[in-house]
């Protein structure tokens, strides 16, 4: 159970809160969460991500980059309330860390650029939170830095993101006149000193600011009577709201993810952090803010409600899986009912089979602490369970419940990798298996018309960060070719197929018949399987075989051996026989026909677009603008900021490997780029051709 080290009292459930720290890479994430660890006590020294020091980035290759790659968690303690924090990382590669990460959270910081405003990853971490109805407020960074824009930001909030923002603050000054933020709700003014060890002052608000105060004081009200029926019908009467019954009303709107509180800061100059942890307290939920998470019962698929309670049976959910060089195999878990002590044993309900859970451990970043107990609300790690992994569920041995797991994006690039001895060979395999369990956008395969092992994932990055952890961490050492797209084929029209398996050994044979109807469905859809027998024509117990034979032909395609994606399979009609029909003789016949369907439907290649940010000075824009026209980039709209230029469109994802030094030679290295998946889209005939005559 987590205690409160300032009290050494249990942290109650509605003093808990279950934040992640979210935004594009860059804008400060772990700068913020650094300063917050600092001013709640939980260290005596600020770590910096540029001089490698950072305690949430404590990777290796996180210090040498100066970026996250991991999310870590830590807990700490303010105003009598613990607050877990997961800082996730900002570059597109790693978005699987966010996806699991805001799965377990109750509520996020989303931490925005002063200078940049929503920047891609700003809108694809948004609209993650938005798929899991986390509540957010907003903290604009850099308030210090030359091109700060404090109402362009808000703009871009409600613009490119949809957000109900409502500033709780204003900044005092800006850019290197910035020194402090004045509290609209409290209506009074902090200024803050560079010195780490100076707190904030409280003044009064300066005589310039007062009617602007005053007008946006009015404003929240407005925004709050929207949305709140207590503050509408006091609205309506005429009666003035205290600053308590603002707060309240903030809180109710925020929980209920109507609106978004925002403020400011300059997290490098430790301005803006006491403010934001109030805030944090203040406005964010706890889990007993949040509705009770649904699960189903395995054995009756019962719809099962998991109330945040200790009292209740236990429910757990693992959203992460570290294999740890000191302690071994981490599982971390979010618990959202019930509780367990260390060397319990508990139901994993995905795998239907038992675990232990050996030590249990409350994570400060890569330092471990270890506890007795975990409790409803609380997210810690725990050492012990062998065949658990990410999205899996836990709970108790009595009470068996099945959470709904995590769902990943597919990896968009592959490479090809070799060991470089005999030595390394009998080691890849474990250090690729241990790294797959990991991250689960990370995927291993095998190409055997080369015989070569295949490497996923979501990026250059992402596959170079892994390939150096095997080196690092591992003591393999490997060649790696150049990277591939990961290219998917579809069909584009319905076609009819018939498959027959029939074969005679003397004895008894195998005997499969089948009917399949094919069509191509929308872009993303996936797979889907209708069974549409009539009965009698195939017996129930043979239905799945068919099935596992139509998604086993899937795996390699008939144009270029890709995945076939997009498709919906019928099973229309079919023949068995009494003696020699069985599941392997109708999955050989569903293969069968799939694939002669595949053919005749007029099969198409599909390669993945990325969307695509540059950020330009204007001088150097007719240049880029050309190389992109080049690499097949459709431009979606030039934006001015300042006397740079944000060029915004889709670009082929085979056109992006080495772009990043194109750019700094067309811009004398000041372009900047971000990229991001976007789409599958069909590609033309000349250039299928081309890859399919590569393939061969």
């Amino acid at each position: 159970m987590v205690m409160d080290s300032s009290t050494g009292e249990a942290c109650s459930l509605d003093r808990m809160r279950n934040i992640g720290i979210i935004a594009h890479i860059d804008a400060g994430k772990t700068t913020i969460t650094e300063r917050i660890l600092y001013y709640t006590g939980r260290t005596y020294k600020i770590g910096e991500v540029d001089e490698g020091t950072a305690v949430m980035d404590w990777m290796e290759q996180e210090r040498e980059r100066g970026i996250t790659i991991t999310a870590a968690a830590t807990t700490c303690y303010w105003q009598e309330h613990c607050i877990n924090i997961v800082d996730t990382p900002g570059h597109v590669d790693f978005t699987a860390e966010v996806e699991r990460s805001l799965r377990v959270l109750d509520g996020g910081v989303v931490v925005l650029d002063a200078v940049a405003g929503v920047q891609p990853q700003s809108e694809t971490v948004w609209h993650q939170a938005d798929k899991y109805h986390v509540p957010r407020i907003c903290f604009i960074n850099k308030m210090d830095r030359i091109g700060a824009d404090w109402e362009r930001a808000l703009i871009m909030m409600e613009e490119h993101l949809g957000a109900n923002a409502v500033p709780i603050q204003l900044p005092q000054g800006g850019e290197k006149s910035f020194e402090g933020v004045i509290d609209l709700v409290e209506n009074k003014a902090w200024i803050f000193a560079d010195d780490l060890a100076s707190p904030p002052i409280e003044s009064s608000i300066p005589d310039g600011y007062i009617q602007k105060v005053e007008r946006q004081r009015r404003v929240i009200v407005e925004k709050l009577a929207e949305v709140d029926d207590q503050v509408m019908e006091a609205y309506i009467e005429g009666d003035q709201l205290t600053t308590l019954d603002i707060k309240a009303a903030l809180r109710r709107a925020t929980v209920a993810d109507k609106l978004v509180p925002v403020l400011c800061g300059s997290a490098l100059r430790n301005k803006g952090i006491q403010p934001l942890l109030d805030a944090i307290v203040d406005y964010l939920p706890s889990p007993l803010d949040m509705p009770p998470i649904q699960g189903i019962e395995p054995a009756t698929n019962k719809v099962v409600v998991c109330l945040p309670s200790s009292a209740a049976p236990l429910s757990a959910l693992v959203f992460k899986v570290v294999v740890d060089p000191f302690v071994g195999r981490l599982a971390y878990i979010r618990v959202y009912s019930g509780k367990a002590k260390a060397g319990d044993q508990v139901f994993n309900s995905t795998r239907r089979r038992k675990e232990r859970l050996g030590r249990l451990l409350q994570m400060q970043a890569n330092h471990r602490e270890d506890i007795a107990e975990v409790s409803a609300g609380e997210i810690i790690a725990a050492l012990g369970p062998k065949d658990t992994f990410t999205g899996d569920t836990l709970c108790d041995l009595s009470h068996h419940v099945l959470l709904e797991p995590i769902s990943f994006p597919e990896p968009i690039i592959s490479v090809a990798i070799e060991p470089k001895t005999k030595a390394d060979q009998d080691r890849l395999g474990d250090a690729l298996a241990k790294l797959a369990q990991e991250d689960p956008t990370f995927k291993i395969g095998y190409e055997p018309q080369t015989g070569q092992t295949l490497i996923s994932g979501m990026g250059e990055l992402h596959l170079e960060v892994l390939i150096e952890r095997m080196k690092r961490e591992f003591r393999v050492g490997a060649r790696v070719g150049k990277p591939q797209i990961a290219y998917k084929e579809t069909i584009s029209r319905p076609v009819e197929a018939e498959g027959r398996f029939i074969k005679q050994f003397g004895g008894r044979g195998q005997y499969g018949h089948v009917l399949l109807r094919l069509e191509p469905v929308e872009r993303g859809s996936g797979f889907q399987f209708s069974n549409r027998i009539r009965a009698g024509a195939i017996p129930g117990e043979f239905v799945s075989a068919v099935e596992a034979g139509i998604k086993e032909a899937l795996e390699r395609g008939v144009l270029a051996g890709h995945p076939i994606v997009d498709i919906k399979v019928s099973l229309i009609d079919g023949s068995f026989h009494e003696v020699d029909s069985s599941d392997i003789a109708f999955k050989m016949a569903s293969s069968i026909a799939l694939r002669d369907g595949v053919r005749k439907a007029e099969p198409l290649l599909l390669e993945p677009i990325m969307k695509l940010e540059v950020l330009t000075p204007e001088q150097f824009l007719g240049d880029i603008l050309g190389d992109l026209n080049a690499r097949r980039a459709h431009i979606g709209g030039i934006e001015m900021q300042g006397d740079l230029r944000i060029v915004k469109g889709i670009i082929p994802l085979a056109e992006t490997f080495e772009y990043a030094t194109a750019l700094r030679s067309l811009s004398q290295g000041r372009a900047t780029h971000s990229i991001e998946f976007h789409c599958y889209q069909e590609l033309s005939s000349l250039l299928t051709e081309q890859i399919i005559t590569r393939g061969r």
